[in-house]
Order: structure tokens, then sequence, then C-alpha cells
């Protein structure tokens, strides 16, 4: 099963989701704004993802910047946690297969892990 962690309001979100459908696999879709992501399975995407939380946070969002999370003191354990307080700050959409995810932007790079 291929999950998907989405927001519908997000157009690359949904161009993943419909690359995804036409794939025909048995798909779990996780709207990560109402289900939230805890920080255990936040760390678990990462590791996925080879990624660290600083590479899949979204620097234009508000809080983003009200929380000034760019300051040279901000460490990972508190950008994870600002990541849970603030779903909205999670990069989307993240495709996970297996042991295997991505970041699908652009969309099509979600078929890498198909």
């Amino acid at each position: 099963m291929v999950t998907i962690y989405h927001n519908p309001r997000c157009s690359k979100s949904r161009q993943a989701l419909t690359i995804l459908q036409s794939k025909n696999i048995e798909l779990n879709i996780v709207l990560y704004l109402d289900a939230r992501i805890d920080q255990s399975l936040l760390e678990s995407l990462l590791f996925k993802l080879g990624l660290s939380a600083a590479q899949i946070i979204r620097r234009n969002e508000n809080d983003f910047k009200r929380l000034r999370l760019d300051a040279k003191d901000i460490n990972e354990q508190q950008l994870l946690a600002a990541m849970v307080k603030y779903p909205k700050l999670i990069e989307r959409p993240i495709v996970v297969n297996g042991q295997k995810a991505i970041v699908g932007r652009p969309p099509e790079k979600i078929l890498e892990i198909l």
C-alpha cells in the first residue's frame, strides 16, 4: 500500500494524488492537517526520506517567519516540535511506499518510488 500525506488545498498535492490514482494502486490518503503527525511519525518519515527537518520545512509559511525558525540557534528538535504543532510547515505531499518516501515536488517525482 502506498500512503500519501495530502493537503487537498495544495495543487501539487492534488496533482500527486491524481498520479497515484491513475496507477490503480492501493492507496492510503492521510489528511495530515486534520489527522496530525506526531513527532515519532515525523521522525520515521524523515528517515525514509533521508532528509532532515530543515530540508522539508516550508520556509514561506507565516508560522515559520513568526516563530523565527531560521534563527542560527534553532536545532533539529525545535524544528520537529514546530512541525508537529504547526503541520502546515511540513512540505507536501509526502508519498511513502514501503521503506521509501519522497516529497512530491514536482508531483511526477513520486513515480521514482512506485
